[in-house]
């Protein structure tokens, strides 16, 4: 007699929201109160957010500096059958946030991986930012040291689709200003704070771009979004 083998769990990647609380999915909350295990980037930032809707479930993290050691675990735990949904701060799972490893290994080991898509940072910018959306390039958050921010910059100057980047509001200053250096007078756009009460999109050149960008508006999440090179165009300033 041979002994039945129990089917693997589900991981469930779920988008939370990036700011306003009403734009969390129904299905996202239905999954979320359904599954065994949480999996966290900040676990006190998830359980006030599960408390907020009422859902009681063990949550545990998986935040960049622990993901190798934790990884195995709960690729463990999906193999045994268990439920595990992954969730970071704002947004999607891996997408520029911790998961990918999880992700990976769990494909590796053939448990079945889902997407609950929700709000995403990178799309609501791209959408409000006035500039072409049929092709773009997301290429996460900057380089922090500012020779490998120009560098990168310099490159991307020459993608001819939108680009889409994270920036922190203690580089924004800087990386402004590389981008007037290197942009000249292509058009960019800076979204700050998107779906809370002070969002705020600016739209101009880097140079007014930064020009508007007074000490209060330096704060909160950012995007850029970057205009692609146009045809006939010349190289970035050196």
């Amino acid at each position: 007699m041979t002994e039945a083998i129990a089917p693997m769990g589900t991981l469930y990647l779920v988008a939370t929201p990036i700011g306003n609380l009403e734009d969390i999915t129904h299905r996202a909350l239905r999954i979320l109160s359904e599954v065994d295990l949480v999996a966290a980037e900040d676990t006190r930032h998830t359980r006030r957010l599960l408390q907020h809707f009422g859902i009681s479930v063990p949550v545990t993290s998986l935040f960049e500096h622990n993901e190798r050691t934790r990884v195995p675990g709960l690729v463990r735990k999906l193999r045994e059958g268990l439920a595990v949904a992954l969730v970071t701060d704002a947004g999607s799972p891996g997408v520029a946030d911790p998961g990918f490893p999880l992700v990976r290994a769990a494909v590796a080991e053939g448990v079945r991986v889902e997407s609950i898509p929700g709000p995403s940072a990178a799309i609501a910018a791209l959408q409000v930012s006035g500039l072409p959306t049929d092709a773009f390039t997301f290429v996460g958050f900057l380089p922090v040291k500012s020779g490998a921010r120009r560098r990168r910059l310099e490159e991307l100057h020459e993608r001819r689709e939108t680009v889409v980047a994270f920036e922190s509001p203690h580089r924004i200053d800087a990386s402004l200003a590389e981008l007037e250096a290197i942009w000249g007078e292509r058009p960019v756009a800076l979204a700050r704070e998107l779906t809370k009460t002070f969002e705020e999109v600016l739209r101009g050149t880097a140079r007014e771009v930064r020009a508007a960008l007074t000490p209060e508006r330096r704060r909160g999440e950012m995007v850029l979004v970057l205009g692609g090179r146009v045809r006939g165009e010349e190289g970035p300033r050196p």
